[in-house]
């Protein structure tokens, strides 16, 4: 079976989905995005992914395309129909189509909604997990709006490049103090000597990523101590372990940095736990 889109109200064969080429997602980056970790054909985390969602077209003054709800509906349907049991679903929405202009259309527009699903081979992101990945570091280069989902995705991309030419799994950013604040499509973790888990809070410029919102109320619920504050790489190659969290990454154990090992280089106790712990919530609380 091929794949299966859903493009503004209708289910279409995959390879003939297309949008209009003045969609202001198209051109300006006009548009907010999600992506749910499928586990047994069900959505990850949907509460923090339907929260963020209306927050960033709330931010950007989009409306919402449809009741969440009904927007439930048609995810489970995209699912459905590509018949997948563990993978990825992603969905989009734009301001939509007018004529180009950098300010928002003055006649009301009907926001342009876009969902895909493509399955992920469970047996071997464990794999990759189990081995841990590398990360590299880049200067922090994108707009200070972070905080909302949006497409505007290229300095990203120009990271993530960066990091698979060098062998890498993902980029850590570096603002001009120093600090790490998260990776190209990821949120950045260590674990201290002492045994704190430490991320940056989101007060700084960094998305307000929905693993990391869930990973943190399962620390909070096994005891493990917590720090939201900043971290430099240096301290990240002092740290005993490191890892990564979103979507795609679920809970991905970090094990070198700027080719550098962290810790002893090798997959350590904490993120394999976390990893098993997320996982284990993510599929009981799945719709």
């Amino acid at each position: 079976m091929g794949r299966i889109a859903y493009l503004n109200g209708r289910f279409e064969r995959h390879a003939e989905a297309f949008v209009h080429i003045e969609d202001r997602g198209y051109q300006f980056a006009d548009a907010v995005y999600e992506v749910w970790a499928l586990f047994d054909g069900k959505l990850s985390d949907p509460d923090g992914h339907f929260a963020r969602l209306e927050r960033s077209l709330s931010e950007l003054q989009i409306d919402m395309p449809m009741s969440r709800n009904a927007l439930t509906i048609v995810l489970r349907e995209t699912v459905r129909q590509n018949r997948i049991r563990d993978g990825l679903l992603y969905l989009q929405v734009s301001r939509g189509v007018a004529p180009r202009d950098h300010a928002f259309p003055t006649t009301p527009t009907s926001p342009a909604i876009v969902i895909t699903a493509k399955a992920i081979d469970r047996a071997t992101a464990e794999a990759k997990a189990a081995k841990g990945v590398s990360v590299i570091t880049v200067p922090e280069n994108r707009w200070g709006r972070c905080d909302i989902k949006t497409v505007g995705l290229l300095p990203n991309a120009m990271a993530k490049q960066a990091a698979k030419e060098k062998g890498a799994a993902e980029a850590w950013f570096v603002d001009d103090l120093g600090f790490v604040t998260e990776g190209a499509s990821s949120n950045a973790w260590i674990v201290t000597a002492n045994g704190t888990v430490k991320t940056r809070d989101t007060n700084a410029n960094i998305l307000r990523g929905v693993t990391r919102y869930t990973l943190l109320d399962i620390l909070q619920a096994e005891g493990i101590s917590i720090d939201q504050s900043p971290f430099t790489p240096a301290e990240a190659l002092a740290a005993n372990e490191a890892f990564i969290t979103g979507a795609g990454a679920l809970v991905l154990p970090v094990v070198a940095l700027d080719g550098k090992p962290i810790g002893n280089g090798k997959v350590g106790p904490m993120a394999s736990r976390l990893r098993c712990l997320y996982i284990e919530q993510a599929r009981a609380t799945a719709i």
